[in-house]
């Protein structure tokens, strides 16, 4: 399975939704909270071709999005699919 890892941020919705959709999937990941770890931000920024609005998920080093992506391939059954390819 490939490593998730999730760019958060404080006070959002979106990344509760995104972590919530994670856990019932079983699904581990890593957190990395862009207001408490120095520079996870600029990371964040150059990962995603600056992208500023957050979650940013990723499937190893594959950019998935946010949560409306996310959600997404779980609508579709693809979430699992993808994450063992």
């Amino acid at each position: 399975m490939k490593k998730i890892t999730i760019y958060t941020g404080p006070f959002c919705n979106y990344c509760d939704a995104a972590k919530r959709l994670l856990v019932r999937n079983n699904i581990s990941f890593q957190e990395i909270n862009i207001a408490l770890e120095e520079g996870k931000m600029e990371e964040m920024l150059e990962k995603t071709n600056g992208k500023r609005t957050i979650p940013q998920i990723f499937f190893d080093e594959e950019h998935i999005g946010g949560y409306d992506e996310t959600r997404a391939l779980e609508r579709e059954n693809k979430l699992l699919e993808k994450l063992n390819n």
